[in-house]
């Protein structure tokens, strides 16, 4: 490959922070500013949004939602496989706070359709969210060589998750904020309502919920004496997701 055509590579010079974000780890604004110079279009969700929204106690990984289309997936794909990303196992390489990663075959096509990829590639780590929830099979460790199973079937695997992911990417980018943290490196971070949402999904592996509960006119009072704030008299059939 000649060298014009290759991406660029993680960049680990110091950065000066911007007030208010000097307590952002150096290794996540590295990732940050690889994924920029990559050209990679996404929002930035997890531990690493909270922190840049003030919450200084969040630790983890950079997790991101890339735009659904084909081209940035790709764009995302050839910068990852030119740091040599593979999966996370949760073993440690001795004396390093870096993790062994797991090698796979990644292509745009396989980063569409995985519902969250858990990567790694020297001391950094990246976690790939999917834009419309659950999508496919976590990618992880865990997963058969990181193989994600199509959505559906009949039409070409990148095609079948723009329409729902590319409406939901729309809406988390519209509720999103800029933020600059460093001279240089500016990214969009999710609202609070969508960080939380992405939250739930990572410790339950679904998307939150909320449920009406229908009830009988004459049980309504009794259910309202018994402190059953979830419960309310009105018949409803739905369940969305918040």
């Amino acid at each position: 490959m000649l060298l014009r055509n290759r991406p660029p590579g993680i960049d680990s010079a110091s950065v000066h922070r911007r007030e208010g974000f000097e307590h952002l780890e150096h290794k996540s604004l590295v990732v940050l500013r690889w994924l920029n110079a990559n050209k990679i279009d996404y929002v930035l969700v997890g531990p690493v949004a909270h922190a840049v929204r003030g919450d200084t106690a969040a630790k983890g990984p950079v997790a991101i939602v890339p735009a659904p289309y084909g081209r940035n997936y790709d764009r995302l794909a050839r910068a990852l496989i030119s740091e040599h990303a593979g999966l996370r196992s949760e073993r440690g390489l001795p004396g390093s706070d870096a993790v062994e990663p797991i090698g796979v075959k990644l292509t745009g096509e396989k980063l569409a359709r995985g519902r969250r990829w858990k990567l790694a590639f020297g001391d950094h780590q990246l976690d790939v969210e999917a834009a419309a929830g659950a999508e496919g099979p976590e990618s992880s460790a865990g997963s058969a060589a990181g193989s994600a199973a199509p959505a559906g079937a009949g039409a070409p695997p990148a095609a079948r998750n723009i329409g729902a992911s590319g409406a939901r990417y729309q809406e988390l980018l519209y509720e999103a904020n800029r933020f600059t943290l460093c001279d240089g490196l500016s990214v969009e971070v999710a609202s609070l309502e969508d960080l939380e949402h992405y939250s739930h999904m990572r410790r339950t592996g679904t998307a939150p919920e909320f449920r009406v509960t229908r009830t009988a006119p004459g049980e309504a009072g009794s259910a309202a004496e018994a402190g059953d704030a979830e419960t309310v008299s009105e018949p409803a059939d739905v369940s969305p997701e918040q």
